[in-house]
Parts: structure tokens; C-alpha cells; sequence
């Protein structure tokens, strides 16, 4: 689970030009604004991550001009977004630890204070969204799709050492999976299963395109057990379409055969068996951290244009074959989302 609210330090305090009562911490790989002389280097405190819903409390109020949000699904509280003081970007929430007396005294650095502090994830539930009837929860073999952004995780940049990686283009749509098991083909969003009901427009573009009797085959030619394919559907309607698409597109980014993920070349092969679309590919090449050393390059990096004109979500990188990752406890991959982009299309 994402640590949406831990206990952090503070490593860096840097001023901002022309501004009296506000200057910036730097925490992990983000930078964020606090009020000056609220916190020194090397002091602790609670951060709370971009795309945090927080609850209502008096130690959020502060905020309720720029962030107060209620909805149908989500109730009401406070979204945290990427901002702009002064000029300076800020993304997330630093805070005393002392401002919540129900987190332990003595608290770790790093002590996840998320479900203590009744803070979620700010979404759409998919429902609202992508349509169709859900018949359950992902199955087992369909994990969540959230990637590790590289500011929560800075040292992810050093498992790259010595490594060849490949960057692709983070597509901005809405995360859909396929995948056949032993309990039979499933079609899913981010968080729940659909039923084939004529409802889903993903599952409607899965019939229309064979994929089912696609799997099925391969998988049986292969003799795997389970099959699961992971992408981003674009289309019209989702996301603003900022890819500009004319007609539904669906990017694949994961494929997994009896439960392992396949590495670059295998995804490409299977993909072209398949008749699929896979994430655009942007570069190929070894040791990262000597070509990106920093959280500043890799955001640098991820800057950039779709095509067809709408600002680029950001990029994904990862090893061409897959490689453990100790500080993420999962294959080793992160994601650099465009401070422009958020700028730009966080509302």
C-alpha cells in the first residue's frame, strides 16, 4: 500500500525568492512549501503525499479555500495537489508531528500514519468513469497498477546501476487488464472486475477486437497456466483525451505469464502476436543513475508532447528484464510524472 501520510525528515530548507513568510523543505524527492521557521533540517515531520484525500480537521483548514472538495463517492475532505507559490512548485503536505497527538511519541522516520490519520487516496471511483457492471474485486492475478512515483522513492534511481532500462511513454487513460486462470477470463479496471454485459466500453472493445479467443489460444499453445495483460485504455471521453484520439486505443504495458512479468522483447513479441498496442518505447539504454543522477534530470526528462498535441503525463522506467527491487519489495519500476503536465491538468 502507498504511504500517503508518513513520518518524514527534513533535509534541506532553501528560500524562496521574494517570499517573507513561506520557504521550501525538501522531503524524500519532493520539494514542498512550509511556513518559514516551522521546521530546520533534519527535522521530522508528518508529509503527506500528492493525490492524498484528507480528512475534515482543524489541522487542515488552512486549506480549504484552494483544496475542500465533496463528492457523491468520496464524501468530503481535502485534495492535495501540485501548486504553485511564488513561482515554486510544491507537491504535498508537511506538518509538526506535534500538530497530531494520536501518532506515537517517538515515531520512526518512515512510520506510515496513513490509516491512523483516516487519510485516502483522492479518485474517481472507476464506476462513475469507465461504466459496466462489477462482479468482484481483482483477482489474484491482476495486481494494481500504481507505480512508484521516483520522488517517494529516490534511491530507486541507484538499482539502476549497471542495468539496461528502457523508457516508455506513460499514457494518460484509464488503467485496464485481461487475463485468463483457472477460474476462467477476466476483464478488469483499476480496482474491480466486470461482468460482459454490454456495459463496459472496455469489455465491448475486448469482444469487438477477439481478444478472448486470443488468449485462450496462445496461452494454450504456450502452455501457461495464466496469462495477464495490463494497459492504459485511451479514448475519447476518458481523461479529456489528451492524447486526442479519434477512436478507443488500448496501450499494453504489463504481460505476465504464469505469474511472471516478461521482460522488453518478450512483451513486444507478444504484442505483435496478439495484435496489440504496447506503450510507445522513447529510449533503450544502460546505467540510468549515469545519464539521470537525479529526482531534477528524470522530471526534466519526462517533459514532452503526445503526438497529437496534449501535454505527455509523464514516463515509466524500467530494466528490459525484470530485476527485484528490495525498497519497493515488487520488480523494479518507477514512474516520473511532468510537473507540467500537473500543473497544467490538475484541477
Amino acid at each position: 500500500m502507498r504511504k500517503l501520510a508518513s513520518i518524514q525528515r527534513v533535509y534541506e530548507i532553501e528560500p524562496i525568492e521574494g517570499a517573507d513568510r513561506i520557504e521550501l523543505a525538501h522531503v524524500l524527492g519532493w520539494k514542498c512549501v512550509v511556513n518559514k521557521g516551522q521546521f530546520k533540517p533534519m527535522d521530522t515531520g508528518v508529509y503527506f503525499e500528492i493525490d492524498s484525500f484528507l480528512p475534515v480537521r482543524p489541522e487542515f483548514e488552512f486549506m480549504r479555500s484552494s483544496s475542500y472538495r465533496k463528492t457523491d463517492i468520496m464524501g468530503e475532505g481535502f485534495r492535495l495537489r501540485t501548486m504553485k507559490f511564488r513561482g515554486q512548485i510544491s507537491q504535498g503536505l508537511l506538518l509538526p508531528v506535534s500538530a497530531f497527538p494520536e501518532i506515537p511519541e517517538g515515531a520512526e522516520v518512515g512510520t506510515d500514519v496513513t490509516e491512523l490519520l483516516g487519510v485516502r487516496k483522492w479518485e474517481i471511483e472507476e464506476r462513475a468513469t469507465t461504466g459496466g457492471t462489477v462482479i468482484g474485486t481483482l483477482p489474484y492475478d491482476i495486481p494494481h497498477t500504481d507505480e512508484t512515483r521516483v520522488q517517494e522513492n529516490p534511491d530507486l534511481i541507484g538499482e539502476f546501476k549497471g542495468l539496461k532500462y528502457y523508457i516508455s511513454t506513460k499514457m494518460d487513460g484509464s488503467s485496464h487488464s485481461i487475463g485468463i486462470d483457472e477460474n476462467g477470463f477476466h476483464v478488469t479496471g483499476h480496482n474491480y472486475e466486470y461482468k460482459d454485459d454490454g456495459m463496459s466500453s472496455f469489455y465491448n472493445l475486448v469482444n469487438e477486437r477477439g481478444y478472448r479467443e486470443k488468449l485462450e489460444q496462445f496461452a494454450a499453445e504456450a502452455g501457461l497456466r495464466t496469462l495477464t495483460i495490463q494497459g492504459e485504455l485511451c479514448a475519447p471521453g476518458i481523461q479529456q483525451n489528451r492524447l486526442r484520439l479519434r477512436k478507443p486505443e488500448w496501450y499494453v504495458f504489463t504481460i505476465k505469464e504464469d505469474g511472471k512479468r516478461v521482460g522488453l522483447q518478450r512483451m513486444v513479441e507478444i504484442c505483435g502476436i496478439l495484435g496489440m498496442e504496447h506503450v510507445p518505447i522513447e529510449e533503450v539504454d544502460t546505467d540510468l543513475p549515469s545519464k539521470y543522477p537525479t529526482v531534477e534530470d528524470l522530471l526534466e526528462r519526462a517533459d514532452g508532447d503526445y503526438p497529437n498535441g496534449g501535454k505527455k503525463e509523464g514516463i515509466v522506467i524500467r530494466p528490459v528484464e525484470p530485476v527485484y527491487s528490495k525498497l519497493i519489495s515488487a520488480e523494479l519500476s518507477m514512474k516520473v510524472v511532468s510537473n507540467k503536465y500537473l500543473l497544467k491538468n490538475e484541477k
